[in-house]
């Protein structure tokens, strides 16, 4: 029986676990929670082994992101199939992604303008997906629950055991120890400087890589103005595109992907050597927001605490100017978002002064409460991949010195998406760093 706000709807079993899915209805802004409201689901998966499956503890899955959705799961696999022998699992989608309800290019302009639009996304930050748990938690559990937050998902658990650790039993991260202060601009030069060192290991690794890639970028320049190499969404591919394939250099089994791509990236035609229509569909694959809007338009702000980012990432280039399209062989880079992403992909181009108003806020209210943390009770442990080119290794060793209790498991063995590689080891691993001593 469902609670006031909490609806139940299919329950499907299949191939030795249950999916149920769950609604919500949660304040737009947990200020002011008697006004406007929107629609958050999640999904509660269940192994079949369990007879007693109404008896197991809750774990929370916080996905990375921003803007991603739970996942889809048609088995128990990997980290799942580990906690599932434990846990409950609610896979939710945060606010605006999946099931709950979207903010889009489609449907954001039924705020209105692009200021009522940007206003309404400032309710789309960890401060509120961690207030929708906390309703889902008191619907669904009543007591506490364990979260395993991966990447942005361990933002999100920071702002958890910041704003509400009584709701907590336990707190499990892979990549995700964010800073607790401080501007955006020291995310992004670390990140630049991770990403060279990776760029520079990737090279060489793949030597005939580097020639290719140039070649890619020399042909792009050289190519007419009147015929163009496009993407298959119509619009010109150019060495900015291009370069977003070292998003690909965040993975460990990714990496050796991007090779594959490098090795079919020309084809023979009567005008000359072309863009393999396979390696156009890969790039529009890697480079198209689509799917998920909120990564490119909340993608700073994730950071930004009190002072505008002022697109921080595009700015940090001066510094390191071998990241910027018009080097003579410039790099790969990863997932910073620059403001011509929004002039550039379909997708993104409507939210382009949405993007521009996000990027100049400067009163966003704090995600952290270093004092609280500091004081944490709840126990913690956290996944710190040495080499991590996305959440910088010594910025998350820095945040783990400031929460109370926490322990970390630092390893070179993984990249960001450790959990891909290995998640039921390091699922394991981490759960048992939880426990009391001699349990």
């Amino acid at each position: 029986m469902s609670a006031a706000g909490h609806r139940v709807a299919a329950v499907h079993e299949f191939r030795g676990m249950s999916a149920t899915e769950h609604y919500f209805s949660v304040p737009l802004d947990h200020a002011a929670p008697s006004k406007e409201t929107i629609t958050v689901f999640g999904r509660e998966i269940v192994s079949l082994e369990h007879e007693d499956r109404e008896q197991l503890p809750w774990l929370l899955y916080l996905q990375g992101g921003p803007g991603g959705q739970g996942p889809r799961v048609s088995s128990l696999s990997g980290w799942m199939a580990e906690a599932a022998k434990t846990f409950r699992i609610f896979l939710l989608d945060q606010r605006g992604t999946g099931l709950s309800t979207p903010a889009t290019r489609q449907t954001l302009p039924l705020r209105g303008d692009a200021a009522a639009q940007a206003s309404y996304l400032t309710h789309f930050r960890a401060d509120s997906i961690v207030r929708d748990a906390e309703i889902i938690r008191e619907a669904l559990v009543g007591g506490r629950w364990s979260t395993f937050g991966q990447s942005y998902g361990g933002f999100c658990t920071l702002t958890y055991l910041s704003l509400a650790p009584g709701g907590l039993e336990r707190c499990l991260v892979t990549g995700g120890l964010g800073p607790l202060d401080g501007d955006a601009d020291r995310v992004y030069r670390a990140t630049y400087e991770r990403m060279a060192a990776r760029n520079a290991e990737y090279f060489a690794r793949y030597p005939e890589d580097r020639v290719t890639l140039t070649r890619i970028i020399m042909h792009l320049r050289d190519t007419p103005e009147e015929t163009p190499e496009r993407l298959p969404d119509g619009r010109v591919a150019t060495p900015g595109l291009v370069q977003m394939l070292g998003q690909y250099l965040g993975g460990n089994a990714r990496l050796d992907q991007l090779h594959h791509a490098f090795e079919q990236a020309f084809v023979p035609t009567p005008a000359g050597p072309a863009l393999s229509d396979a390696f156009l569909a890969l790039l529009q694959g890697q480079v198209s927001r689509l799917g998920n809007p909120l990564y490119a338009a909340m993608h700073e702000s994730i950071y930004a605490q009190g002072s505008a980012t002022a697109w921080s990432a595009w700015r940090m280039l001066e510094e390191f100017p071998a990241f910027h399209p018009d080097s003579p062989d410039p790099l790969l880079t990863g997932e910073m978002v620059y403001p011509w992403y929004f002039e550039d992909d379909p997708a993104l181009r409507p939210l382009e002064q949405v993007a521009e108003l996000l990027a100049f806020k400067d009163d966003w209210p704090d995600l952290y409460d270093p004092e609280r943390l500091g004081e944490n009770t709840v126990p913690v442990a956290a996944a710190v991949y040495t080499h991590d080119v996305y959440v910088d290794a010594a910025l998350s060793l820095e945040t783990a010195a400031r929460v109370r209790g926490l322990r970390v498991w630092e390893t070179d063995q993984f990249h960001h998406d450790g959990i891909s590689d290995d998640g039921a080891g390091i699922f394991a691993r981490l759960l048992g760093m939880t426990e009391p001593a001699g349990a």
